[in-house]
Parts: C-alpha cells; structure tokens; sequence
C-alpha cells in the first residue's frame, strides 16, 4: 500500500493512536495538607467555643435554655439522619454537623419560643438548608439560619420583639425588651437601654445565645487561635459595624452609641460562630473580609431603617448568596503573573 493513501487509514486500523493532552488545573501555591484537621475536630472546637456563651446563657435563662436547645439538637439529629436515610447515604451523625446546627439555631432562638417553633426550625434548618443541597460542604446559605429564618417568617407573632417579654417572676431581665427592641421604639430618642456593662456581661434580656458580649469574645477568640474560624470575617463585621453604627449614631438615626451596636443583639454572636461557618464563607483572605464587612454594614443598615430591630440573620444569609461572585472577584493572583494562554 502507499504510503500516501497509509496515511489516510484511520489511526485504529495503522494501529496509532493519537496522543491525549492532559491538562492539570490548580490554584495558586502554596499546596498545603493537614490531615489533622477534620470536619469531626472543626465542630468540636465550635462546641467548645460556645461553652461560655451556653454557661451565661444558663445562668440568665435557666430551664429555658436545657429545652430550646435540647429539642433544636434532637429534631437536628433526626432530620439529619432520616433525610439522609431517604437519599440512600450513610448518615454522618459522627461529624457533629448536625448537633452544631441544631446547637447555634437553638442559641439563636427566644428563650419565650413554643416547642414546635425549635422542632421546626431545625428540620427545616437541616432539610432545606443543607440536606437539599447535597449534604454538608454543598450547602450555599447558613443551615441554621435558613432554619431560623423558616420560623421566623412562618410564625411571626411567636418570634417577634413581643416575644421575648413574658410576666415572670424567675427572671427580672425577662420582663424587660431587648436593647435593641427598645431603641428601635425610641426611634432616634433617648432611650431606655442597658448599660454597657450589663450588656457585656449578658444580664439582659434577648435571644439566649446572643446577651453575653464577654461569653462571644472568650468562644470566638479561641475559635480564631485554633484555626477553625477565619480572623478576618468578625474583624471585618466589627469594624465595618463601628464605622456604620458611629455615623448613624453622630447623625442621629439611631439611638445606639457605637458601644451599644456592638454589644447589643446577635452581632458578636453571629460574626464569630455564624460568619464563619467555612462552607459558606469565601475561600481567600480579601474575600473573607468583603464577605464580613458586608455582613457589617447589612446588620447596621437593617436596624437603622427597617422594622426590624435586629439583622445579622438577614445580613449572614444575603452575604452567603453572595460568596461565589466574591470567590470570582478574589482569585489569587500567581507568582509571576497569571499563566500565558496555550496559542
């Protein structure tokens, strides 16, 4: 045969066969791998973390934290297990993601809030927060607040600024509004707040993780010294509060002092444990950053201007939506300069 029409055979029948270009896609070095860190040892360090915030809690609220968080991290375990059970995979109860969901949805609720309101935020916390999304490491928004914010819209009385005042006699902080509530009735007047060391100390009235400023800081700090929360997101949440909440208060549309935004509410409690959930917060430090500092100025702009007198859950969650056009705009740029396109 020719050679000329040999070349014309197909490579199959010449017994050739074409060679494959591979092509390897990488991010930017250093390439590091730590096989000591785990999922298992990450939620164990959120658990100890929040060991102070849950000993205050205890101490201002009493039975009404053993039942709010019980039946959050109860309902979290079984949904979890039975949602995962209904997708054909093995439940991952050994992880503890589920008990730190329904742990920090629990924290996050009224200490006031009926039974079903913490059995259906968790489930849904797990079923439609994470579960539907794949399962832990594919979820795009915050499980618990998802969680939270499911009970919130759909019972709104229960949840409301109301439902954290009750006539009892157990609790003398229990009678009165939260910090914010009462700002928020005052209305840019003088109002009738906590002072500042109550509210570091936590003897007030609000949800039950979120009164403590000393129990936030103690937990979220060891957090950040063991790695398994990024510095960055709660100093971006607190300095991009302080800026905000300083030039609302100098101008008047708020009766917070800059002490008292940051002090009052959830905000300490949901940069340090919430914000940083690392399946829901960018990848890159500058990322993080603009990630906590938008979480920042949507909290202060929420509870300056809308009804509600609170909004780190709004803040966190529409910040989540918001990660992937962040990781986008944050890539890394290589040494060097980026690689040259293969003509």
């Amino acid at each position: 045969m020719p050679e000329s029409e040999a070349h014309k055979k197909p490579e199959r029948e010449t017994g050739k066969v074409p060679a494959v270009e591979q092509t390897v896609l990488v991010a930017p070095s250093p390439h590091l791998s730590d096989t000591s860190v785990t999922t298992r040892g990450m939620m164990l360090d959120v658990l100890i973390g929040l060991v102070p915030v849950v000993v205050v809690s205890l101490f201002v609220f009493g039975w009404y934290l053993v039942v709010q968080v019980g039946l959050c991290v109860l309902t979290a375990l079984a949904a979890e297990s039975l949602f995962t059970r209904m997708r054909g995979r093995p439940v991952p109860l050994g992880d503890y993601s589920a008990a730190i969901t329904g742990l920090i949805l629990g924290l996050s609720l009224p200490w006031s809030a009926p039974w079903y309101i913490p059995v259906v935020g968790a489930a849904a916390a797990i079923g439609l927060g994470k579960v539907v999304f794949g399962g832990l490491g594919n979820n795009i928004f915050n499980p618990a607040m998802v969680g939270r914010a499911f009970v919130m819209l759909s019972f709104a009385r229960e949840m409301g600024a109301s439902a954290y005042v009750r006539a009892t006699g157990a609790v003398e902080a229990l009678t009165q509004a939260t910090p914010l509530a009462a700002a928020k009735e005052a209305a840019g007047a003088a109002a009738d707040l906590p002072g500042l060391w109550p509210l570091f100390l936590g003897t007030h009235n609000g949800s039950l993780g979120e009164t403590s400023a000393i129990a936030c800081l103690v937990g979220g700090l060891y957090l950040c010294w063991r790695r398994s929360a990024s510095w960055e997101i709660p100093a971006a949440v607190v300095l991009s509060v302080i800026v905000l909440g300083g030039l609302s208060s100098l101008v008047g549309l708020t009766a917070l002092t800059v002490l008292q935004q940051l002090f009052s509410g959830a905000l300490l409690f949901g940069a340090f444990f919430i914000a940083t959930d690392p399946v829901t917060s960018p990848l890159t430090s500058t990322g993080k950053f603009w990630f906590g500092a938008g979480i920042g100025f949507f909290v202060v702009l929420i509870r300056v201007f809308s009804g509600y007198p609170e909004g780190v859950m709004f803040a966190v969650l529409l910040m989540n939506s918001a990660v992937p056009l962040i990781n986008q705009w944050t890539v890394p740029r290589p040494v060097g300069g980026p690689v040259p396109e293969r003509v």
